[in-house]
């Protein structure tokens, strides 16, 4: 099996395990802003790249919590709706602006939170 190649650095993975789990989504979430933004405008290098730094994302969130059950179930569903949205025909008919809304949640979530 071939190594992975990470876009993001080891610093910024190890920085990732620390952020709280509001701040993981959200930022997971200006990412499939982006794939969404992308794959509209039909520019589909700038939308493959921001496809896999999503899924780097969500890896990197799913190793973050993994000793968190319900929060483990809720990211790898999160991760399984999106590889269906662009690589799956979307099977599960996920409607894009309401994808786009739930991660926007998590960042108000986090803004409240550091209020």
């Amino acid at each position: 099996m071939a190594d992975l190649k990470y876009v993001h650095s080891d610093e910024a993975r190890e920085n990732w395990m620390k952020m709280p789990i509001t701040m993981q989504m959200g930022n997971i979430g200006s990412e499939v802003s982006r794939s969404l933004k992308w794959t509209k405008k039909k520019n589909e290098t700038r939308a493959n790249s921001a496809i896999d730094r999503a899924l780097e994302l969500f890896d990197f969130t799913i190793e973050a919590n993994l000793k968190n059950h319900a929060r483990l179930t809720e990211i790898l569903k999160a991760r399984e709706e999106f590889c269906d949205y662009f690589f799956n025909h979307n099977s599960y008919h996920t409607d894009p602006i309401k994808m786009q809304k739930y991660y926007d949640g998590f960042v108000m979530m986090e803004r409240l939170s550091s209020c």
